[in-house]
């Protein structure tokens, strides 16, 4: 129950986030607000009225959405727009509003984790940073393809707490000490406690020469390894590191999403990997069990999702309502507002048909 009231107020926050964008560039652009809605209608609920914009609960609970006067391209007057609709102000003003919903997600994104950071979260330390971390753990960044390591089983992610020959023990979580333990075996087996997917497991590899190319001569296992742990930075730092942080996730995200829709298109995607509404549940209810910063960290990471989906120029996100206005910038008069009509309806039915299919690929993972 916990997790689940966690889950949507994540989900809430994200909503309210990314339509106050959409909410207060139309303000500030001078149009009229009219709704302001969680979920999509059916409406369930009027929450209230402030000013001329009403505040609503509504049934189907994957979104939210501002509800802007004249965004359909229709508008009162008699026989010219009204000055406060969409549609009548200028479309430089009408894409500033569109994507201002990202802009906002990608600032909470940054706002969470540089939070992260202050309260402390599992990072890659510096090597001055090591001796005061906290669930200090050796992580493997990377395998060299046909090295040792790789044939044993180690993979990206994976942590090594352990490891003992016929030699000796290490057990440390330093990257010097393990690559001198390894170039000290002599080329005999090792055996690896390694921590895979959050489970305990035992690997056997034997390290080889020739391996490093810098140092052909010292036995090694073709794994390269760096300390993570936890070490709350000062708010200076974190914004600094918050930003950084920010970019690399988003520019990971955008490629991991431009492979998954290449994949789509060239009928290879690994859809067995795509978690909807009740897979993401379960991933925030476990963070949350973690500590604040990592619910703030994986908070940011969906938020960044958000950002980038919502930018993909598909009828009903704002990347398709984008492109209607790029067009209508270009052949200099508005799309008949019938098209867009019928345009945006599709593609929210088929929206609303792909996260009823994801959920229900959740159910069937958790219940198989």
């Amino acid at each position: 129950m916990t997790s689940a009231l966690v889950f949507i107020a994540v989900i809430i926050a994200l909503i309210v986030v990314h339509e106050f964008g959409h909410f207060i560039a139309a303000k500030l652009s001078g149009m009229r607000v009219d709704e302001f809605g969680l979920g999509y209608p059916p409406r369930a609920l009027t929450l209230g009225k402030i000013g001329e914009t009403e505040y609503t609960l509504n049934w189907l609970p994957f979104g939210g959405f501002v509800k802007i006067f004249g965004e359909d391209g229709s508008s009162e007057g008699s026989g010219a727009a009204h000055p406060r609709a969409f549609s009548a102000r200028p479309r430089i003003l009408q894409a500033v509003v569109l994507v201002a919903g990202i802009a906002m997600n990608l600032l909470f994104a940054y706002v969470l984790l540089t939070g992260a950071l202050m309260m402390g979260t599992p990072r890659a330390l510096s090597p001055g940073e090591v001796a005061s971390a906290e669930h200090k753990e050796l992580a493997v960044a990377n395998v060299l393809a046909g090295s040792p390591a790789s044939r044993a089983g180690l993979t990206p992610g994976d942590s090594i707490l352990g490891a003992h020959d016929a030699a000796g023990t290490w057990g440390a979580a330093d990257p010097t000490s393990f690559t001198t333990y390894v170039a000290a075996s002599g080329g005999e087996a090792i055996t690896l406690e390694v921590k895979h997917n959050g489970e305990m497991t035992s690997l056997v590899a034997t390290p080889e020469r020739g391996i490093v190319s810098s140092d052909p001569t010292r036995y090694a296992l073709g794994v390269e390894v760096a300390t993570i742990g936890i070490v709350p930075l000062s708010f200076t730092a974190a914004l600094t590191e918050g930003a950084t942080l920010t970019w690399e996730t988003t520019v990971l995200t955008a490629q991991g999403l431009a492979h998954f829709f290449y994949g789509i298109m060239t009928f290879s995607a690994d859809l067995s990997q795509v978690a909807g509404p009740v897979g993401i549940a379960g991933v925030v209810g476990n963070a949350s069990s973690q500590g604040l910063g990592d619910l703030f960290s994986i908070m940011a990471i969906i938020s960044i999702n958000l950002a980038l989906i919502n930018l993909i120029p598909v009828p009903a996100l704002d990347g398709g309502r984008l492109l209607f206005v790029l067009i209508e910038g270009v052949i200099r008069r508005p799309i008949k507002p019938q098209l867009a009509q019928t345009i945006n309806a599709i593609g929210f039915a088929l929206l609303i048909l792909l996260m009823v299919v994801v959920t229900a690929h959740d159910i069937f993972k958790i219940l198989g």
